[in-house]
Protein backbone atom coordinates (compact mmCIF):
# COMPACT_ATOMS: atom_id res chain seq x y z
CA UNK A 1 0.00 0.00 0.00
CA UNK A 2 3.15 2.50 0.88
CA UNK A 3 3.56 1.80 -2.81
CA UNK A 4 0.25 2.52 -4.04
CA UNK A 5 0.05 5.98 -1.92
CA UNK A 6 3.42 6.98 -3.88
CA UNK A 7 1.97 5.77 -7.29
CA UNK A 8 -1.12 8.02 -6.75
CA UNK A 9 1.40 10.59 -5.63
CA UNK A 10 3.10 10.95 -8.35
CA UNK A 11 -0.03 10.47 -10.77
CA UNK A 12 -1.41 13.72 -9.42
CA UNK A 13 1.58 15.95 -9.70
CA UNK A 14 0.99 14.74 -13.49
CA UNK A 15 -2.83 15.39 -13.21
CA UNK A 16 -2.81 18.46 -11.69
CA UNK A 17 -1.10 19.96 -15.09
CA UNK A 18 -4.06 18.16 -16.70
CA UNK A 19 -6.85 19.17 -14.58
CA UNK A 20 -6.12 22.51 -13.78
CA UNK A 21 -5.59 24.44 -16.56
CA UNK A 22 -5.18 27.90 -15.73
CA UNK A 23 -7.34 27.05 -12.10
CA UNK A 24 -5.54 26.35 -8.98
CA UNK A 25 -6.57 22.60 -7.56
CA UNK A 26 -4.77 21.39 -4.34
CA UNK A 27 -3.42 17.91 -4.17
CA UNK A 28 -6.22 17.37 -2.06
CA UNK A 29 -8.60 17.90 -4.76
CA UNK A 30 -6.78 16.26 -7.83
CA UNK A 31 -5.44 13.56 -5.78
CA UNK A 32 -9.30 12.57 -5.18
CA UNK A 33 -9.96 12.28 -9.00
CA UNK A 34 -6.57 10.06 -9.39
CA UNK A 35 -7.75 8.28 -6.23
CA UNK A 36 -11.16 7.42 -7.90
CA UNK A 37 -9.20 6.60 -11.25
CA UNK A 38 -7.04 4.11 -10.00
CA UNK A 39 -10.39 2.67 -8.39
CA UNK A 40 -11.92 2.58 -11.92
CA UNK A 41 -8.70 1.21 -13.62
CA UNK A 42 -8.44 -1.67 -11.35
CA UNK A 43 -12.01 -2.44 -11.34
CA UNK A 44 -12.15 -2.06 -14.81
CA UNK A 45 -9.28 -4.89 -15.23
CA UNK A 46 -11.88 -7.42 -13.69
CA UNK A 47 -14.91 -6.58 -15.09
CA UNK A 48 -13.12 -6.19 -18.88
CA UNK A 49 -11.55 -9.58 -18.20
CA UNK A 50 -15.36 -10.74 -18.56
CA UNK A 51 -16.65 -8.48 -20.71
CA UNK A 52 -14.16 -9.39 -23.42
CA UNK A 53 -14.92 -13.05 -23.08
CA UNK A 54 -18.26 -12.77 -22.85
CA UNK A 55 -19.95 -12.87 -25.79
CA UNK A 56 -17.49 -15.91 -27.32
CA UNK A 57 -18.44 -17.30 -24.14
CA UNK A 58 -21.58 -17.43 -24.81
CA UNK A 59 -22.67 -17.25 -28.35
CA UNK A 60 -19.51 -19.95 -29.27
CA UNK A 61 -19.46 -21.60 -26.18
CA UNK A 62 -22.66 -22.11 -25.01
CA UNK A 63 -24.71 -21.86 -27.89
CA UNK A 64 -26.86 -18.80 -27.51
CA UNK A 65 -28.28 -17.63 -30.67
CA UNK A 66 -28.11 -13.36 -31.36
CA UNK A 67 -31.84 -13.05 -29.96
CA UNK A 68 -30.67 -14.56 -26.79
CA UNK A 69 -27.64 -12.54 -26.89
CA UNK A 70 -28.96 -9.87 -27.57
CA UNK A 71 -31.96 -9.96 -24.77
CA UNK A 72 -28.62 -10.77 -22.29
CA UNK A 73 -26.33 -7.70 -23.60
CA UNK A 74 -29.56 -5.17 -23.28
CA UNK A 75 -29.86 -6.85 -19.86
CA UNK A 76 -26.28 -6.25 -18.82
CA UNK A 77 -26.20 -2.61 -20.16
CA UNK A 78 -30.13 -1.47 -19.25
CA UNK A 79 -30.61 -3.26 -15.55
CA UNK A 80 -28.46 -0.83 -14.42
CA UNK A 81 -31.30 1.48 -14.99
CA UNK A 82 -33.54 0.78 -12.60
CA UNK A 83 -30.59 1.45 -9.73
CA UNK A 84 -29.05 4.10 -10.91
CA UNK A 85 -31.74 6.86 -9.75
CA UNK A 86 -32.56 5.11 -6.45
CA UNK A 87 -28.47 5.13 -5.60
CA UNK A 88 -27.92 8.67 -6.75
CA UNK A 89 -30.92 10.22 -4.76
CA UNK A 90 -29.20 7.81 -1.88
CA UNK A 91 -26.53 8.65 -2.03
CA UNK A 92 -27.18 12.75 -1.98
CA UNK A 93 -29.91 12.39 0.76
CA UNK A 94 -27.20 10.99 2.86
CA UNK A 95 -24.22 12.87 1.83
CA UNK A 96 -22.63 9.13 1.94
CA UNK A 97 -21.20 9.29 -1.89
CA UNK A 98 -18.15 7.08 -1.24
CA UNK A 99 -20.31 4.36 0.75
CA UNK A 100 -22.41 4.14 -1.69
CA UNK A 101 -20.10 3.55 -4.18
CA UNK A 102 -18.47 1.28 -2.20
CA UNK A 103 -21.45 -0.69 -1.97
CA UNK A 104 -21.92 -0.78 -5.64
CA UNK A 105 -18.00 -2.03 -6.03
CA UNK A 106 -18.91 -4.64 -3.78
CA UNK A 107 -21.93 -5.82 -5.18
CA UNK A 108 -20.31 -6.46 -8.47
CA UNK A 109 -17.10 -7.79 -6.97
CA UNK A 110 -19.31 -10.63 -5.18
CA UNK A 111 -20.64 -11.14 -8.57
CA UNK A 112 -17.69 -12.49 -10.53
CA UNK A 113 -17.48 -15.88 -8.90
CA UNK A 114 -21.22 -16.68 -9.72
CA UNK A 115 -20.26 -16.92 -13.12
CA UNK A 116 -18.90 -20.42 -12.37
CA UNK A 117 -21.87 -21.85 -11.21
CA UNK A 118 -24.50 -21.14 -14.21
CA UNK A 119 -24.90 -22.27 -17.81
CA UNK A 120 -28.53 -21.40 -18.57
CA UNK A 121 -29.55 -18.13 -20.23
CA UNK A 122 -31.93 -17.24 -17.24
CA UNK A 123 -28.90 -18.01 -14.53
CA UNK A 124 -26.54 -16.04 -16.49
CA UNK A 125 -29.20 -13.49 -16.58
CA UNK A 126 -29.54 -13.10 -12.96
CA UNK A 127 -25.92 -12.84 -12.49
CA UNK A 128 -25.52 -10.43 -14.99
CA UNK A 129 -28.15 -8.67 -13.50
CA UNK A 130 -26.70 -8.66 -10.35
CA UNK A 131 -23.58 -7.61 -11.57
CA UNK A 132 -25.20 -4.47 -13.65
CA UNK A 133 -26.89 -3.24 -10.31
CA UNK A 134 -23.60 -3.29 -8.81
CA UNK A 135 -22.55 -0.69 -11.84
CA UNK A 136 -25.55 1.28 -11.52
CA UNK A 137 -25.33 1.79 -7.82
CA UNK A 138 -21.63 2.71 -7.59
CA UNK A 139 -21.73 5.14 -11.09
CA UNK A 140 -23.45 8.21 -9.87
CA UNK A 141 -22.05 8.79 -6.44
CA UNK A 142 -18.35 8.00 -7.89
CA UNK A 143 -19.00 10.82 -10.66
CA UNK A 144 -20.68 13.29 -8.52
CA UNK A 145 -17.85 13.16 -6.16
CA UNK A 146 -15.55 13.54 -9.50
CA UNK A 147 -17.39 16.49 -10.09
CA UNK A 148 -17.77 17.80 -6.82
CA UNK A 149 -13.93 17.26 -6.63
CA UNK A 150 -13.15 19.47 -10.06
CA UNK A 151 -13.20 23.07 -10.80
CA UNK A 152 -16.40 24.47 -12.70
CA UNK A 153 -14.02 25.60 -15.48
CA UNK A 154 -11.83 21.85 -15.80
CA UNK A 155 -14.74 19.12 -15.39
CA UNK A 156 -13.94 18.26 -18.95
CA UNK A 157 -10.31 17.68 -18.33
CA UNK A 158 -10.77 16.16 -14.65
CA UNK A 159 -13.52 13.40 -16.18
CA UNK A 160 -11.09 12.73 -19.25
CA UNK A 161 -8.10 12.37 -16.59
CA UNK A 162 -10.67 9.74 -14.94
CA UNK A 163 -11.79 8.28 -18.17
CA UNK A 164 -8.28 7.26 -19.27
CA UNK A 165 -7.49 5.54 -16.20
CA UNK A 166 -10.34 3.82 -16.23
CA UNK A 167 -10.08 2.94 -19.98
CA UNK A 168 -6.05 2.02 -18.96
CA UNK A 169 -8.26 -0.81 -17.31
CA UNK A 170 -10.26 -1.45 -20.12
CA UNK A 171 -7.27 -2.39 -21.76
CA UNK A 172 -5.15 -4.34 -19.80
CA UNK A 173 -8.67 -6.38 -18.70
CA UNK A 174 -8.66 -7.76 -22.41
CA UNK A 175 -5.06 -8.32 -22.12
CA UNK A 176 -5.38 -10.40 -18.99
CA UNK A 177 -8.20 -12.95 -20.45
CA UNK A 178 -6.22 -13.22 -23.64
CA UNK A 179 -3.30 -14.20 -21.85
CA UNK A 180 -5.52 -16.67 -19.42
CA UNK A 181 -6.82 -18.16 -22.53
CA UNK A 182 -3.58 -18.85 -24.40
CA UNK A 183 -2.03 -20.81 -21.61
CA UNK A 184 -5.49 -22.92 -20.38
CA UNK A 185 -7.76 -22.69 -23.90
CA UNK A 186 -11.16 -22.79 -22.94
CA UNK A 187 -10.06 -21.51 -19.73
CA UNK A 188 -13.24 -19.06 -18.82
CA UNK A 189 -13.39 -20.36 -15.14
CA UNK A 190 -10.07 -19.29 -14.45
CA UNK A 191 -10.61 -15.82 -15.93
CA UNK A 192 -14.06 -15.39 -14.07
CA UNK A 193 -11.75 -16.21 -10.32
CA UNK A 194 -8.66 -13.91 -11.47
CA UNK A 195 -11.46 -10.94 -12.53
CA UNK A 196 -13.26 -12.07 -8.82
CA UNK A 197 -9.85 -11.11 -7.12
CA UNK A 198 -8.80 -8.52 -8.97
CA UNK A 199 -12.78 -6.50 -8.03
CA UNK A 200 -12.03 -7.51 -4.57
CA UNK A 201 -8.74 -5.83 -4.47
CA UNK A 202 -10.61 -1.94 -6.25
CA UNK A 203 -12.91 -2.38 -3.27
CA UNK A 204 -10.28 -2.32 -1.01
CA UNK A 205 -8.41 0.96 -2.89
CA UNK A 206 -12.13 2.79 -2.55
CA UNK A 207 -11.52 2.29 1.31
CA UNK A 208 -8.13 2.99 1.80
CA UNK A 209 -7.96 5.54 -0.57
CA UNK A 210 -10.35 7.90 -1.78
CA UNK A 211 -11.99 10.97 0.54
CA UNK A 212 -15.41 11.48 0.38
CA UNK A 213 -17.09 15.22 -0.32
CA UNK A 214 -20.05 16.24 1.88
CA UNK A 215 -22.15 19.33 0.09
CA UNK A 216 -22.14 22.47 2.39
CA UNK A 217 -25.69 23.79 0.57
CA UNK A 218 -29.24 22.03 1.24
CA UNK A 219 -30.55 19.11 -0.56
CA UNK A 220 -32.60 20.19 -2.85
CA UNK A 221 -35.91 18.34 -3.94
CA UNK A 222 -35.80 15.81 -6.97
CA UNK A 223 -38.46 18.09 -9.19
CA UNK A 224 -35.77 21.21 -8.69
CA UNK A 225 -33.24 18.78 -9.57
CA UNK A 226 -34.23 17.92 -12.84
CA UNK A 227 -35.44 21.25 -13.80
CA UNK A 228 -32.18 22.97 -13.04
CA UNK A 229 -31.84 25.40 -16.20
CA UNK A 230 -31.10 23.43 -19.47
CA UNK A 231 -30.78 19.60 -18.07
CA UNK A 232 -33.78 18.59 -19.54
CA UNK A 233 -32.57 19.11 -22.61
CA UNK A 234 -29.38 17.07 -22.26
CA UNK A 235 -31.41 14.54 -20.65
CA UNK A 236 -33.91 13.93 -23.70
CA UNK A 237 -30.64 14.14 -25.95
CA UNK A 238 -29.03 11.55 -24.18
CA UNK A 239 -32.20 9.75 -24.72
CA UNK A 240 -32.33 9.86 -28.26
CA UNK A 241 -28.99 8.98 -29.24
CA UNK A 242 -28.64 6.22 -26.80
CA UNK A 243 -31.56 4.94 -28.42
CA UNK A 244 -29.23 4.18 -31.65
CA UNK A 245 -26.10 3.30 -30.41
CA UNK A 246 -24.67 -0.40 -30.65
CA UNK A 247 -23.07 -1.77 -28.03
CA UNK A 248 -19.60 -3.00 -27.52
CA UNK A 249 -20.36 -6.50 -27.96
CA UNK A 250 -22.26 -6.44 -30.83
CA UNK A 251 -19.53 -4.13 -32.90
CA UNK A 252 -16.84 -6.78 -31.80
CA UNK A 253 -19.39 -10.00 -33.10
CA UNK A 254 -20.30 -7.66 -36.15
CA UNK A 255 -16.40 -7.71 -36.92
CA UNK A 256 -15.41 -11.26 -35.82
CA UNK A 257 -18.76 -12.15 -38.27
CA UNK A 258 -17.26 -10.25 -40.83
CA UNK A 259 -13.60 -11.00 -40.87
CA UNK A 260 -14.39 -14.84 -39.40
CA UNK A 261 -11.57 -14.12 -36.50
CA UNK A 262 -10.46 -17.14 -34.42
CA UNK A 263 -12.20 -16.95 -31.53
CA UNK A 264 -9.01 -17.30 -29.41
CA UNK A 265 -8.55 -13.36 -30.77
CA UNK A 266 -11.87 -12.34 -29.80
CA UNK A 267 -10.92 -10.68 -26.56
CA UNK A 268 -8.18 -8.38 -27.91
CA UNK A 269 -10.73 -6.59 -30.10
CA UNK A 270 -11.98 -4.29 -27.13
CA UNK A 271 -7.88 -3.53 -26.27
CA UNK A 272 -7.94 -1.45 -29.94
CA UNK A 273 -11.04 0.83 -28.28
CA UNK A 274 -9.59 1.05 -24.96
CA UNK A 275 -6.11 1.81 -26.56
CA UNK A 276 -7.97 4.64 -28.68
CA UNK A 277 -9.76 6.18 -25.97
CA UNK A 278 -7.06 5.93 -23.58
CA UNK A 279 -5.20 8.40 -26.05
CA UNK A 280 -7.66 10.80 -26.65
CA UNK A 281 -9.78 11.00 -23.50
CA UNK A 282 -7.81 13.60 -22.27
CA UNK A 283 -7.63 16.04 -25.30
CA UNK A 284 -11.00 15.82 -25.63
CA UNK A 285 -12.24 16.65 -22.22
CA UNK A 286 -9.93 19.50 -22.64
CA UNK A 287 -11.06 20.24 -26.22
CA UNK A 288 -14.64 20.21 -24.14
CA UNK A 289 -13.80 23.03 -21.81
CA UNK A 290 -12.66 25.10 -24.18
CA UNK A 291 -15.03 24.91 -27.44
CA UNK A 292 -18.04 23.58 -25.96
CA UNK A 293 -18.67 20.26 -24.35
CA UNK A 294 -22.29 19.41 -25.99
CA UNK A 295 -20.17 19.73 -29.92
CA UNK A 296 -18.00 17.50 -28.67
CA UNK A 297 -20.45 15.10 -27.80
CA UNK A 298 -21.81 15.39 -30.80
CA UNK A 299 -18.73 15.27 -32.77
CA UNK A 300 -18.42 11.59 -30.80
CA UNK A 301 -21.81 10.23 -32.34
CA UNK A 302 -20.25 11.35 -35.78
CA UNK A 303 -16.95 8.42 -35.02
CA UNK A 304 -19.88 5.86 -34.10
CA UNK A 305 -21.58 6.79 -37.38
CA UNK A 306 -18.43 5.87 -39.53
CA UNK A 307 -18.07 2.38 -37.17
CA UNK A 308 -21.27 1.90 -38.68
CA UNK A 309 -20.14 2.84 -42.08
CA UNK A 310 -17.23 0.90 -41.99
CA UNK A 311 -19.18 -2.45 -41.07
CA UNK A 312 -21.31 -1.99 -44.17
CA UNK A 313 -18.69 -0.99 -46.54
CA UNK A 314 -15.81 -3.57 -48.19
CA UNK A 315 -12.85 -2.58 -46.33
CA UNK A 316 -12.13 -6.01 -44.99
CA UNK A 317 -8.98 -7.53 -43.55
CA UNK A 318 -6.39 -5.35 -41.02
CA UNK A 319 -7.58 -2.04 -42.11
CA UNK A 320 -11.01 -2.53 -41.29
CA UNK A 321 -10.38 -4.11 -37.68
CA UNK A 322 -8.17 -0.93 -37.51
CA UNK A 323 -10.34 1.58 -38.42
CA UNK A 324 -13.14 0.49 -37.06
CA UNK A 325 -11.43 0.49 -33.26
CA UNK A 326 -10.22 3.48 -33.75
CA UNK A 327 -13.39 5.43 -34.47
CA UNK A 328 -14.75 3.66 -31.73
CA UNK A 329 -12.38 4.70 -28.99
CA UNK A 330 -12.52 7.95 -30.36
CA UNK A 331 -16.94 7.89 -29.93
CA UNK A 332 -16.50 7.08 -26.09
CA UNK A 333 -13.45 9.62 -25.99
CA UNK A 334 -15.66 12.56 -26.72
CA UNK A 335 -18.97 11.29 -25.06
CA UNK A 336 -18.59 9.31 -22.17
CA UNK A 337 -17.18 11.29 -19.59
CA UNK A 338 -18.19 14.59 -21.57
CA UNK A 339 -21.77 14.43 -21.10
CA UNK A 340 -21.23 13.96 -17.20
CA UNK A 341 -18.90 17.28 -17.73
CA UNK A 342 -21.99 18.73 -20.10
CA UNK A 343 -24.48 17.91 -17.00
CA UNK A 344 -22.55 18.51 -13.80
CA UNK A 345 -22.21 22.54 -13.59
CA UNK A 346 -25.49 22.61 -14.30
CA UNK A 347 -27.04 20.69 -11.27
CA UNK A 348 -26.99 21.72 -7.53
CA UNK A 349 -24.12 20.49 -5.29
CA UNK A 350 -26.90 18.86 -3.11
CA UNK A 351 -28.02 16.92 -6.39
CA UNK A 352 -25.78 15.70 -7.94
CA UNK A 353 -25.29 12.75 -8.07
CA UNK A 354 -29.29 12.16 -8.36
CA UNK A 355 -29.27 14.04 -11.07
CA UNK A 356 -26.35 12.73 -13.04
CA UNK A 357 -28.03 8.98 -11.78
CA UNK A 358 -31.18 10.86 -14.05
CA UNK A 359 -29.01 11.74 -16.78
CA UNK A 360 -27.62 7.99 -16.91
CA UNK A 361 -31.25 6.77 -16.02
CA UNK A 362 -32.18 7.62 -19.88
CA UNK A 363 -28.82 6.52 -21.39
CA UNK A 364 -28.54 2.65 -20.42
CA UNK A 365 -32.80 2.56 -20.99
CA UNK A 366 -32.55 3.82 -24.60
CA UNK A 367 -29.30 1.23 -25.23
CA UNK A 368 -31.30 -1.53 -23.66
CA UNK A 369 -34.10 -0.78 -26.19
CA UNK A 370 -30.99 -0.58 -28.81
CA UNK A 371 -29.17 -4.08 -28.06
CA UNK A 372 -32.74 -6.02 -27.50
CA UNK A 373 -33.64 -4.22 -31.30
CA UNK A 374 -30.61 -5.09 -32.84
CA UNK A 375 -30.71 -8.49 -31.61
CA UNK A 376 -33.96 -9.22 -32.91
CA UNK A 377 -33.50 -7.85 -36.08
CA UNK A 378 -30.11 -9.67 -36.45
CA UNK A 379 -31.80 -13.03 -35.96
CA UNK A 380 -34.70 -11.94 -38.36
CA UNK A 381 -33.03 -9.86 -41.12
CA UNK A 382 -29.00 -10.66 -40.28
CA UNK A 383 -26.50 -8.67 -39.53
CA UNK A 384 -25.98 -6.39 -42.50
CA UNK A 385 -29.84 -5.43 -43.05
CA UNK A 386 -29.76 -4.78 -38.94
CA UNK A 387 -26.57 -2.33 -38.88
CA UNK A 388 -27.86 -0.44 -42.40
CA UNK A 389 -31.40 0.69 -40.32
CA UNK A 390 -29.26 1.67 -37.40
CA UNK A 391 -26.77 3.52 -40.24
CA UNK A 392 -30.03 5.23 -41.48
CA UNK A 393 -31.40 6.49 -37.85
CA UNK A 394 -28.42 7.96 -36.28
CA UNK A 395 -27.71 10.48 -38.61
CA UNK A 396 -31.33 11.70 -38.15
CA UNK A 397 -31.53 11.87 -34.95
CA UNK A 398 -27.89 13.60 -34.52
CA UNK A 399 -29.02 16.30 -37.65
CA UNK A 400 -32.31 17.00 -35.51
CA UNK A 401 -29.84 17.46 -31.98
CA UNK A 402 -27.66 19.11 -34.05
CA UNK A 403 -31.00 21.23 -35.57
CA UNK A 404 -31.77 22.21 -32.16
CA UNK A 405 -28.82 23.49 -31.25
CA UNK A 406 -27.85 26.47 -28.47
CA UNK A 407 -25.65 25.60 -25.17
CA UNK A 408 -27.71 25.19 -22.22
CA UNK A 409 -26.20 27.64 -20.12
CA UNK A 410 -24.98 30.21 -22.46
CA UNK A 411 -21.18 29.31 -22.01
CA UNK A 412 -18.97 27.95 -24.18
CA UNK A 413 -17.20 25.62 -22.33
CA UNK A 414 -21.62 24.11 -21.91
Amino acid sequence: MYVGRGVLRGLAGHGRGLVAGNAVVGNVVVGNVVALGAVSLVTDVSSEMVTAVLPVYLVAGLGLSPLAFGFLDGLYGGVTAFVRLAAGLGADRWQRHKLVAGLGYGLSAACKPLLLTVATVPGIAAVLALDRTGKGIRTAPRDALISLSSPVGAQGAAFGLHRAMDTAGALLGPLAAFAILAVAPGGYPAVFQVSACVAVFAVLMLALLVRGRASALPRPSFRGVVRSPGFGRIGVLAFALGAVTLSDPFVYLLLQDRLDLPVRLFPLLPVGSAAAFLVLAVPLGRAADRWGRRRVFLAGHAALLLVYGLLLSPVTGGALVVAVLLAHGAFYAATDGVLMALAGPLLPEGGRAGGLAVLQTAQAAARFVCSLAFGAAWSWWGPGPALAALAVLLPIVLGAAVAAGGQPSGRAAV
